[in-house]
């Protein structure tokens, strides 16, 4: 075992903290290739990660970059500067730490570059953009050691295959580099450590002791969740009580929308003034800024807040996490659930909340697969081609390349180890042309083959609007707010343009906590004021609306299938029963349609359990086929768990409805002209540099970048239907947006098993779907008065109304 240098032993000793086995393991393996460190919140991952570095640099022999460090967020970059920056000092150590980030400094970029510190904290954006420089050999000559935090967030985006091409151009300027991966939720750490090697090398998986169970249970309540709805406004006090008997609380949702009602609502009624602030990622970086630091000072009592607080920020004061609504994801839970008790061999506590009648069972669900460290994911796909043509680009941006040579060092990068010598050269093709039916455009002409062989960049000078339009997170077409003033006044925050083009001047909205009014757009900024209004028009902030992962709606079925639920409350349980007297439960193996007449229109109910995204595409599948079928159908709604369709027509004959050789079709001949084929070719376009979303001295605007996505997508699909995009687009749209995948899985599943209950009444199970659609049809100054009066009377249809309150 390495042993550490006196002053760091020293800094130990004066506070009685002893050396971890696993970051005493970690020295050993300081000269390991790769290392994977799967380790609990609080377990001190990230000293462990460092304590090989720092055991380097104590000698002060080091000049220049020593270590890199990666994080998803720029937030917990500048926390891990706070966190390391003190030990350093009080170590004594000869050491200089910085960041760079999107909140960089331009003076501060340009002394990093000339004089690069021995530590240098960062994000997979801009060490792309380091690594496209020209002097990239000399500002990573010397470099040693890559540390990536929550490996496990980045394998599993479009960021991590970014971030690990440009580690396949670092290992090329530096083969003795050494890579070293810290997570605390890996649902499966072969092949997250099969992404973190340099292909084919080994990488070595380190489990630290996991620590003690999480105390995570479902917060008990005087009034019943709701039939439907995700804001929980049902809990509020409950919640506050919570707040009132711990130091810090961290309340998270799932969309940024949701946290807004939800901050709104809590404020409303903080008779106590509580400090509480909110976090999100639509919120302007100054307010995000102000939240953080307060929550460092300990002055805050509780922070509503999103996946922008997800990952790894040590606030040691935090006692407790609160969840609202289903966490839809068992990984995603355990990661929030660490952000309580951030410290070594404490338990952490957690409370879910769940929004409505149905989310009681999959939070039971989710407790289980806690308990059974049951984590859910998915298999990692192959690295996306997209971002492979903005690698091409950023290898173009530092210098000539031999195509060869950059394939091989392509090919090393984990997620592109199987990638063709044929595909790679189709992305290099579509990089210097444009394709076929472009190549006749001269901004498209964007990389030349040199006599020599090698490839460069036809105009030097692009280079820097390549740069500019790096990354591979796409933004939402927003829009920044700020206050009215006559010179413009403070910002703060952004919404989605499509919601600003809904607004008339008078209309309220939440952000930041706060409603305003909208008095305007002015050179595309949304102007407010503040306002008073009780109650505002909600900003749709698109945010992430997850899907229930596969393995909890598994858990889900299961808990439905129980003999009893006498570990449900009864409000729920009563409900689960009627269902089973009515109609039955689904089942696994099986798919189960219920067919029921209400007020002059047919429903029908499918339960796939297959995800919002997945359930939303049957949804469309099903009318279309139904219209062929001469069904009638008028419209459908869809949740996680399943897809409510009313029309003309009963359907008897469910098996014409759901042949998968036909939904596929169907689903070809629906994306082929569809805006969600459009919205994916954008994204793909944009990564890939076909589309600038920014060029010297101006933005494009949302709308501006979807008209020009547009007309190429149309030239595309008319005059060159093979072309690299459109089949990158087809990929994307299927796997993300239509989520088409689940539906296979479904139907691989159940087969040919179709239980098909024609019933006189709304089943139970399908009745808050209903209401689902009535939040669509009502509007209107009396809207939770009406929502009410619906929720008893569709109760008292399907026969709900005497169950437990």
């Amino acid at each position: 075992m390495t042993s550490l240098p006196p002053q760091i032993l020293s800094w130990f000793a004066a506070r009685a903290w002893s050396i971890h086995p696993h970051q005493h393991a970690m020295l050993a393996r300081k000269d390991a290739p790769a290392t994977l460190l799967i380790a609990p919140t609080g377990g001190g991952k990230t000293m462990a990660g460092f304590l090989p570095t720092l055991a380097e640099l104590a000698t002060g022999n080091h000049a220049g970059l020593h270590t890199l460090y990666v994080s998803p967020l720029k937030a917990l970059a500048a926390d891990i500067k706070r966190n390391l920056t003190g030990p350093v000092t009080e170590m004594g150590l000869p050491i200089r730490i910085e960041d760079r980030t999107g909140d960089t400094s331009a003076t501060r970029k340009r002394r990093q570059r000339a004089d690069p510190p021995q530590i240098l904290l960062t994000t997979p954006e801009s060490l792309a953009l380091m690594v496209s420089y020209e002097d990239a050999p000399r500002i990573f000559r010397g470099l040693q050691r890559i540390i990536i935090d929550e490996v496990h967030a980045l394998a599993e985006s479009k960021r991590g295959d970014q971030l690990m091409l440009a580690l396949s151009r670092l290992q090329a300027l530096c083969p003795d580099l050494r890579r070293v991966g810290l997570s605390a939720t890996v649902d499966d750490p072969q092949a997250i450590a099969h992404r973190l090697a340099r292909h084919p090398d080994p990488c070595e998986i380190l489990l630290a002791d996991p620590g003690p169970a999480p105390d995570i249970r479902m917060l008990e309540t005087q009034e019943a969740p709701p039939w439907a709805g995700g804001g929980a406004a049902y809990s509020i006090p409950a919640v506050l009580d919570q707040i009132r008997q711990h130091n810090t609380t961290l309340i998270f949702h799932n969309t940024r929308a949701q946290a807004e009602i939800f901050f709104h609502n809590l404020w409303l009624a903080n008779e106590d003034s509580l400090p509480i602030g909110i976090h999100h990622g639509s919120l302007d970086r100054t307010q995000r800024e102000r939240v953080e630091a307060a929550m460092v000072r300990g002055e805050l009592r509780a922070v509503v807040c999103t996946g922008s607080l997800d990952l790894g920020i040590d606030w040691g004061d935090v006692d407790l996490v609160i969840q609202i609504g289903a966490p839809k994801n068992v990984k995603r839970l355990v990661q929030r659930i660490g952000r309580a008790n951030h410290r070594y061999n404490a338990p952490s506590k957690a409370l879910l909340v769940p929004a409505n009648r149905f989310e009681v069972v999959e939070c039971r669900a989710a407790l289980e697969a806690v308990r059974d460290n049951d984590l859910d994911g998915d298999p990692l796909p192959t690295g996306p081609r997209d971002v492979l043509c903005q690698h091409i680009l950023i290898a173009a941006c530092a210098g000539p390349f031999e195509a060869t040579d950059l394939y091989q060092e392509v090919t090393s990068a984990g997620a592109y180890a199987s990638l063709s010598r044929a595909e790679f050269d189709a992305c290099l093709a579509f990089c210097a042309t444009g394709g076929y039916a472009l190549r006749a455009y001269d901004q498209w002409q964007r990389l030349l083959q040199r006599p020599d062989g090698r490839w460069q960049l036809r105009d030097p000078r692009a280079s820097t609007r390549i740069r500019m339009n790096l990354g591979t997170i796409q933004d939402t077409d927003t829009l920044k707010v700020r206050l009215k003033r006559s010179r413009g006044g403070k910002p703060l925050g952004e919404i989605e343009e499509g919601f600003a083009a809904t607004l008339t001047p008078g209309d309220t909205f939440l952000i930041g906590g706060q409603i305003v009014r909208y008095e305007g757009l002015r050179e595309m900024t949304v102007e407010v004021t503040r306002n008073a209004a009780k109650k505002p028009k909600v900003a749709t902030f698109n945010g992430t609306k997850f899907a229930t992962s596969t393995q909890l709606s598994a858990r889900i079925l299961r808990i439905l299938n129980q003999p009893d639920w006498d570990d449900l409350p009864p409000h729920t349980a009563e409900w689960l029963a009627l269902q089973r007297e009515v109609s039955q439960m689904p089942r696994h193996g099986r798919l189960l349609l219920e067919s029921f007449p209400h007020e002059g229109r047919e429903y029908l109910c499918v339960f796939g359990f297959a995800g919002r995204n997945a359930q939303q595409t049957l949804g469309l599948l099903l009318t279309k086929r139904m219209e062929d079928l001469g069904l009638g159908p008028l419209g459908f709604v869809a949740s996680d768990y399943a897809t409510l369709i009313w029309g003309l027509e009963p359907v008897t004959a469910p098996q014409d409805l759901l042949d998968l050789a036909t939904l596929r079709d169907g689903l070809d001949g629906w994306l082929a002209g569809n805006a969600v084929m459009k919205r994916a070719f954008r994204s793909a376009a944009i990564i890939a540099g076909l589309i600038e979303r920014n060029t010297p001295g101006q933005r494009k605007s949302g709308r501006q970048a979807s008209f020009s996505a547009d007309i190429l997508y149309d030239t595309l699909r008319k005059y060159d239907p093979d072309h690299l995009l459109l089949d990158i687009t087809r990929e994307e749209a299927l796997r993300g947006l239509v989520d088409f995948g689940r539906i296979e899985e479904m139907m691989a599943r159940v087969g040919t098993r179709l239980d098909l209950r024609r019933l006189t009444r709304i089943s139970p199970l399908a009745a808050p779907l209903l209401l689902e659609v009535g939040k669509i049809q009502i509007k209107g100054a009396g809207i939770e008065r009406l929502m009410a009066q619906e929720a008893a009377a569709l109760m008292a249809a399907s026969g709900l109304a005497g169950l437990s309150q």
